[in-house]
């Protein structure tokens, strides 16, 4: 029999205590970068053994090539999150259950990880909060910044600084919207569009496009016809403490029009789920939001790995699991993560925003958000956002893998569920391989730029 010297008691309580000094950090046993460099990118050794299992947290209830159902959910339910516990437990969800990725390479693109390792202990802040290079002042030079992170801030830090992790990219993105009943009232397809001016790690010019621009973002609409050629371009300052220019096209004024920052809390499209501050779990600049702290430190479910649709050509999905029998949930795959941050903010700049704060859950391993939840102003649950990602290489089942330029399978998002808890409609995305039209998901494009992310070419798009 296996004797257990580390049970997960052992692990909560150091995480406990780390908590209540106020520190972060990484690891039990180690830091996990330090891990990193020992097991040639193993992060195994930073933790017990059992931390690493999640039968020992769930005592059998909860093993790897499982599923979480109404039975056996409350056995992990500190695990979870509340609203994700909630649609296991009463609405009919069905979670499958992993074993704990331990190879960091599988948990973030392949280049990013590199810049990470090379630039690890070159990051500091101004005066002003803006991450720069220590003793410098210049912006960020790629990866991520704080891997082993002393505060609530370097968690967040390297979300803000670059969210999809590559310079430039496309993402083809079909959206569901389902009502309280798993009706479905709107579909849309839409092109998302990430140009980093910083911390680039591939592209020339590099590692700066631009040093006073953090990134362009466009969301350009493909479908229907009468939503075709809606276009939104964000131009982010470097300076996270200033709001980011918002212009849109709308085909009906046939002109480019300048949105306040306030719209950044509308639904983009008729009946959406989604906003713009939404993105990412991150989408306005992180000094405008404020009061940063971490309230649980600690390991969680998250969907990191083995969730890409290969079987489907076009990575397509449909909802799979709901409640009596109705379609709702998409097939998601959990594991344990050994440790996670839970991190409150609140935004400190907008006034007339709808959230009094957010709640984000962060994996340890790689810096990525996991779920979130945003609070009404009256400190109501209001919105839960849920990620789920992976590595787009399936060799090991028999399948393909889908390369990035510089030949390592492309890391990324699979999936987004986008409650509004209040009237229970929900939102779903996916990361489709291609739309109607011939657009197509693509990696660090140098084309991408002027046919997407300027505003002669909002004119074009929408033309």
């Amino acid at each position: 029999m296996h004797k257990i010297k580390y049970d997960k008691e052992y692990t909560r309580r150091h995480f406990m205590e780390q908590t209540a000094k106020g520190i972060v950090g990484t690891g039990v046993f180690m830091p996990i970068w330090d891990a990193v460099q020992k097991g040639g990118g193993d992060i195994s050794a930073a933790y017990p053994e059992e931390a690493l299992t999640i039968e020992t947290y769930s005592k059998g209830a909860v093993k790897p090539g499982g599923q979480l159902d109404p039975s056996n959910v409350d056995s992990v339910k500190d695990l979870m999150d509340p609203a994700a516990y909630m649609q296991v437990k009463t609405q009919g969800r069905i979670i499958k259950i992993k074993e704990t990725t331990t190879d960091i390479s599988k948990l973030a693109p392949y280049d990013y990880l590199q810049a990470t390792d090379k630039n690890r202990g070159k990051a500091g802040f101004d005066e002003k909060g803006n991450v720069r290079v220590k003793g410098t002042t210049e912006p960020w030079i790629g990866g991520n910044p704080f891997p082993n992170p002393t505060n609530a801030e370097e968690v967040v830090v390297p979300l803000s600084l670059s969210w999809g992790r590559h310079d430039q990219l496309l993402f083809c993105v079909p959206q569901v919207q389902l009502d309280s009943h798993s009706n479905q009232s709107y579909r849309y397809e839409f092109c998302w569009v990430e140009i980093q001016g910083t911390g680039r790690v591939v592209l020339d010019p590099m590692p700066y496009k631009d040093p006073n621009i953090l990134r362009w973002n466009t969301a350009f609409f493909t479908s229907p016809t009468d939503i075709a050629g809606t276009s939104f371009l964000n131009t982010w300052p470097y300076d996270a403490t200033q709001f980011p220019d918002l212009h849109g096209f709308i085909p009906a004024f046939k002109r480019i029009r300048r949105f306040p920052t306030t719209q950044r809390f509308d639904p983009m499209v008729p009946g959406s789920t989604a906003y713009l501050s939404d993105a990412w779990m991150m989408g306005d600049p992180w000094l405008t939001w404020g009061n940063y702290k971490v309230v649980r430190h600690g390991p969680c479910l998250g969907a990191v790995m083995d969730n890409w649709n290969w079987k489907d050509a076009n990575w397509d999905r449909e909802p799979a699991s709901g409640p009596n029998g109705q379609k709702r949930f998409f097939d998601t795959t959990m594991e344990l993560i050994p440790e996670a941050w839970v991190i409150d903010c609140e935004p400190v700049k907008y006034p007339r925003s709808p959230y009094s704060k957010k709640r984000i859950w962060f994996d340890a391993r790689s810096g990525c958000p996991l779920t979130m939840i945003t609070y009404d102003r009256r400190g109501q649950m209001y919105k839960h956002w849920e990620g789920a990602f992976d590595t787009y290489d399936a060799k090991d089942k028999g399948g393909p893998a889908f390369m990035e330029p510089t030949g390592h399978p492309m890391w990324s998002w699979v999936q987004v569920h986008c409650t509004n808890l209040q009237t229970n409609d929900i939102g779903l995305l996916w990361l489709s391989r291609t739309l109607q039209g011939g657009y197509q998901t693509k990696i660090n494009d140098p084309s991408l730029y002027n046919t997407y992310c300027t505003e002669s070419a909002l004119l074009q798009l929408g033309a």
